[in-house]
């Protein structure tokens, strides 16, 4: 399918990954998959109970959006390791980031991964965790990250993502601009960040940087405030951040995804029709959408009617399914 036979809603379909409850195909997933054209699901572990359980899972949706005439669909999950993995036992159970030693640790993780994942039907791995948590403070990130050098973060992220990526897993580097020295749980509410941008260039960028020069697959935007930045909006509805620092200045050219717009930061600071208008005019691919909810649409019909109106908008959202089907093509 080319992106130039898409129509309005699928192309708002396409810049949506969103969760969903159950352990096998439903009704739910259904309307996600054909209603509204939903370009990704992500799985948590209230969709997981065995390997064949989730292999069924993935094979269902898949098929089910072929034969709605959409394209192959992004299955993510976070499996970082550690306090973040969603697959536990029979699948392979790591200590997490913090307790690698070293390169051969990162190898080994991202081949059993991507091996473990590629065989389920899972192709995107929100992971890995590139923050960067300096050793003199106990940042929010601190039990999920691999270090406070930026030297080492890169080089153990883009071993990581090279080792998912050559086994066909699409890997995802998170948080960008960086959130290893907030203190606040994003979870919760909105953290604001008061660093200086040469600061930040010193310590939160560089394993992004590197990233982005290996070809990760896509980038995660934070909801954090980067007050020095962008005042008003968080990276993850940023312009400033997500189109003119990550496209403009390092030149991605990638996917870029929100993190969860159902997270406090989010919900209790910005309707779901503004966070939309903000994630467009921010020229990000994906917005992230977790839980089961009236969100879900009302996100859908807000990008439609938004991209229709405004003929603009409508051509930002061609480049951005554009880098998404360029993406699933390469993968999927």
């Amino acid at each position: 399918m080319q992106m130039k036979d898409f129509n309005d809603e699928q192309m708002a379909g396409q810049r949506l990954m969103v969760g969903f409850e159950g352990l096998q195909f439903n009704d739910d997933l259904r309307a996600l998959i054909g209603d509204l054209k939903v370009g990704g699901l992500i799985l948590f572990k209230l969709n997981i109970e065995t390997p064949e359980q989730v292999r069924r899972l993935c094979e269902d949706c898949q098929a089910f959006a072929a034969g709605c005439g959409q394209p192959p669909l992004f299955i993510a999950v976070d499996q970082e390791g550690g306090p973040v993995a969603r697959l536990r036992a029979p699948f392979t159970e790591f200590p997490g980031n913090p307790h690698m030693t070293g390169l051969d640790d990162a190898r080994h993780f991202g081949e059993i991964t991507a091996r473990e994942l590629a065989s389920v039907g899972i192709n995107m791995d929100m992971a890995p965790v590139v923050d960067v948590a300096p050793a003199d403070m106990s940042g929010i990130m601190a039990d999920r990250v691999f270090g406070s050098d930026p030297a080492y973060v890169s080089a153990m992220g883009n071993t990581v993502i090279e080792t998912l990526q050559q086994r066909g897993v699409m890997a995802v580097a998170k948080h960008f601009p960086g959130i290893g020295r907030t203190v606040l749980d994003s979870h919760l509410d909105l953290p604001v960040f008061k660093h200086e941008p040469d600061a930040m260039a010193a310590i939160e960028l560089p394993p992004f940087e590197a990233a982005i020069q290996i070809g990760v697959s896509a980038v995660m935007l934070s909801h954090i405030l980067y007050e020095k930045i962008d005042p008003r909006w968080p990276a993850s509805l940023s312009p400033a951040i997500a189109r003119d620092l990550l496209r403009d200045r390092f030149g991605y050219q990638g996917v870029t995804v929100t993190d969860d717009l159902d997270m406090g930061a989010i919900k209790r600071h910005f309707d779901i029709r503004t966070v939309i208008g903000q994630i467009l005019a921010a020229e990000i691919d994906i917005a992230l959408i977790c839980h089961k909810g009236p969100d879900i649409r009302t996100a859908f019909e807000e990008m439609v009617a938004r991209i229709r109106a405004n003929r603009g908008l409508r051509d930002k959202t061609a480049e951005s399914v554009d880098r998404i089907m360029a993406l699933k093509r390469r993968f999927l």
